[in-house]
């Protein structure tokens, strides 16, 4: 698998070095980005080619010039600026002319509207996809644990918790295997089978995510049935520039600091950047408690070196993860207070102590990735080449080996042909492959056995575009085969087992812009997911989850059927979306529990199987945006999803509740600052009743929050932004329903006992970036 990996690299920079030889001359594309009505023009505007990777800032006067620009292609490009409504328009850069760009004033914030996430990089209203878009502002200034919790606000999303420091993605209703995440366009490989651990990427790397709500197997094959979580870094600085950020923060709940670092830089076309981060924090608490050993640290490096050329660009992505999590048994004394591995309640000075004790977790993930657009004539290539490895290491005792060592390497490709447009045809056709190697390393437990897994696919797909209409259509096929191995033990012992299978996907989709406000879009599609290594051969404790798992090594693989449409609108004061979704699957897969018990040293654990029948997920996502002059901001959302198994007429286990988030903002005017703010916020959760039948009820709560913000000017060229945001400002006692320490998880036996969900937390927190250079 490693020669096919450096066979692709080798192909790869060899055509980038042809084609460097032999590319056309280059030009200087320049424009001007203006008032619509004033017609002066705007400094400081933002113009983006998310398809080159390129970026640059208009001048003084509103003027700005990319330099060995490409002299073929229709490109998209994104023009942003305070106060305006972003503007998307398709250049064709074959044509010399300087190019005008009209903006026009709007109070309703500019959201990123280009995704580059589908088939096509377009602006979202002519993308068939539910797609909705997170930026690093609100990524850093909401209060957060984890880049999961922190996209846990977008309507049809929510989170499986175990504490603070572990966040697993649901996307309607399905998580686990049935989301990807995708960093530098590679697909994430981190064990994501397992509960008890989270998403190994750095929250401060994101410049901003996109997330795909529904089936997007038609793009990335298997595990894409429930969504798609495209985190995505920052476009290179602008040519000659030398730029980075410098950011920090802190938690009062569990003294939750962190620090991140970073600096990039362009010089003619040599692209570069280092990013360090590191965040701490100790056990959190409760509304009445602290939580023993939930503290987590977490650090993270990552660097990148490239060429942004007029023929495309070639990018090589490095990343290193580690993250050390506390482990926690829950366990009362006979007064009801939690205790310690040795009886004991912690100390508040041990409560506050950073150094985890055992057990504990150390989860660590390395990555490469070369990413790469390369135009020609008739159109482009893009690809990415990837190589993970992901190690998680359970610690019991200290001198001792790892109880549990998990030890996973994943090499993948992924490429992509974009064929020139015509008469508003456009099409792409792409191959994609994934190899697993997984063991089990020097460690004395065995959860699931060693593996081997590939994954082969292809696609192709149309769009077709005409007046105010975009129609597309799509087909995949994929063959995916997994062999494991047998092992026998003295505790556990796992038969081999060789899963294949091949499949079709396919999507059709379609949308319609009535008028430069109101915008319709639908979409059906048909997607698949095998099972995953635990699903098909767990035999034992999963740890953290509180639960012995026994696998199936006769589950089928699940069929997705779903369609789903929205409608959105959006003026100067207003904007609102509403959407629904059906998705009817087959041969869904979960576990259930009989009531039966396993001892393993010492302690009884409930036996969990898993099980497959016939599912039904449906739901509303709705939003609704109302800025009646440009000081006042009043935001709402509201999503729900039910989900019904249809052999069984119960519902299925793990759906989260419905939510009603609102939002009041104040946005004053204050000399010497811009993007000031207050703002207090109410999150309600309804009552979740409809529950499998191991699962208990969860009341309904609502959370107050607030915050503060502003960005001063400390001189023309240099801002720093400052913040402070409270979460549960009235200390609510509450379970989320998605939560591992809520009642009926954490004990068979006293279907009451729980831990409450993080009480009171306020965030401070500042922002600096850093001008080192400003460009030529």
């Amino acid at each position: 698998m490693i020669k096919r990996i450096y066979f692709y690299m080798v192909v790869l920079l060899f055509t980038l070095s042809a084609t460097t030889l032999f590319a056309a001359e280059t030009i200087t594309f320049s424009g001007k980005v203006i008032d619509a009505r004033s017609k002066a023009g705007l400094p400081g505007a933002s113009v983006s080619i998310p398809d080159l990777r390129i970026s640059v800032i208009t001048d003084a006067n509103g003027e700005f010039s990319i330099s060995s620009a490409p002299t073929r292609g229709r490109f998209l490009i994104q023009i942003r600026y305070i106060g305006y409504k972003t503007l998307t328009e398709s250049v064709d850069f074959s044509k010399s002319a300087a190019v005008v760009f009209e903006m026009e004033e709007s109070v309703i914030e500019g959201k990123e509207i280009v995704i580059t996430g589908s088939a096509f990089s377009s602006d979202n209203r002519q993308n068939s996809t539910s797609i909705a878009t997170v930026t690093k502002e609100e990524l850093l200034y909401n209060p957060s644990t984890n880049i999961i919790d922190a996209l846990s606000k977008v309507p049809g999303v929510s989170q499986i918790t175990t504490g603070p420091a572990i966040s697993k993605p649901v996307i309607r209703g399905l998580s686990a295997n049935r989301v990807v995440t995708l960093s530098n366009g590679v697909k994430q490989q981190g064990q994501q089978w397992g509960d008890e651990h989270g998403i190994e990427i750095d929250q401060y790397s994101a410049e901003r995510v996109e997330i795909l709500r529904g089936p997007a197997s038609l793009m990335y094959g298997s595990d894409a049935l429930g969504g798609v979580i495209n985190i995505l870094d920052a476009l290179p600085a602008p040519d000659g520039t030398l730029r980075g950020e410098f950011l920090s923060n802190y938690a009062t709940n569990n003294g939750l600091s962190g620090t991140s670092l970073m600096l990039q830089g362009n010089s003619n076309g040599l692209v570069y950047r280092a990013r360090g981060s590191y965040r701490n924090a100790y056990s959190y608490k409760t509304p009445t408690e602290y939580v023993p050993n939930s503290g987590f640290n977490e650090t993270s490096f990552e660097g990148q070196i490239g060429l942004n050329k007029n023929w495309g660009y070639a990018h090589l992505d490095a990343s290193s993860f580690r993250n050390n999590i506390g482990f926690y048994e829950p366990v009362r004394n006979d007064e009801g207070f939690l205790v310690n591995e040795d009886g004991l309640v912690p100390t508040k000075a041990e409560n506050h102590d950073r150094s985890l004790a055992f057990p504990k977790q150390d989860v660590r993930h390395y990555k490469l990735a070369l990413n790469s657009n390369i135009l020609f004539n008739n159109g482009s290539l893009r690809s990415t080449i990837g190589y993970q490895q992901n190690q998680r290491r359970e610690l019991e005792s200290a001198g001792e080996g790892a109880a549990l060592y998990l030890n996973n390497y994943a090499y993948s490709y992924d490429f992509k042909y974009t064929f020139k447009e015509i008469n508003g045809w456009a099409s792409v056709l792409g191959i994609s492959g994934e190899f697993i190697h997984s063991l089990n390393t020097s460690a004395e437990e065995q959860l699931i056995p060693d593996f081997d897994s590939q994954a082969y696919g292809a696609f192709g797909f149309v769009k077709k575009t005409w007046d105010k209409n975009t129609f597309n259509i799509g087909a995949r096929v994929d063959y995916r085969k997994l062999n494991s191995y047998a092992f026998e033990g003295e505790e556990v012992s796992f038969a081999a087992i060789n899963n294949e299978f091949t499949n079709l996907s396919a999507a059709l989709g379609y949308t319609h812009e009535f008028n430069e406000a109101l915008s319709f879009k639908a979409n059906a599609g048909t997607a698949f997911r095998g099972p995953n290594i635990a699903e098909l051969s767990s035999n034992g404790v999963h740890e953290g989850a509180f639960r012995y798992e026994i696998g199936n090594p006769d589950l089928k693989q699940e069929r997705s059927n779903q369609f789903d449409a929205s409608f959105e609108y959006s003026d100067e004061y207003l904007s609102a979306s509403v959407g629904g979704f059906l998705n009817s699957i087959n041969n869904y897969i979960y576990y259930n529990s009989n009531g039966e018990f396993i001892e393993v040293d010492g302690t009884d654990y409930p036996v969990f199987n898993f099980v497959q029948n016939d599912a039904l997920l449906r739901g509303i996502e709705a939003s609704l945006t109302l800025h009646p002059v440009s000081f006042i901001h009043f935001e709402n959302a509201f999503a729900f999803t039910r989900a019904t198994n249809r052999s069984t007429k119960q519902s299925l286990p793990f759906i989260p509740a419905a939510t009603l988030r609102n939002e009041f903002r104040y946005e004053p005017k204050i000399p010497g600052t811009v993007h000031s703010y207050i703002s207090v916020g109410l999150d309600n959760f309804f009552k979740q009743s409809k529950v499998d039948a191991f699962e208990t009820s969860t009341s309904g709560y609502t959370l107050l929050n607030a915050a503060v913000g502003t960005t001063l000017k400390l001189n023309k060229k240099q801002e720093l932004t400052i913040y402070v945001a409270g979460r549960n400002l009235l200390n609510k006692a509450y379970y989320d329903h998605l939560s591992r320490f809520k009642p009926g998880r954490l004990s068979e036996e006293d279907p009451t006992f729980g831990i409450y969900n993080a009480g009171r937390n306020i965030t401070f927190g500042f922002r600096l970036p850093l001008n080192i250079t400003t460009g030529k």
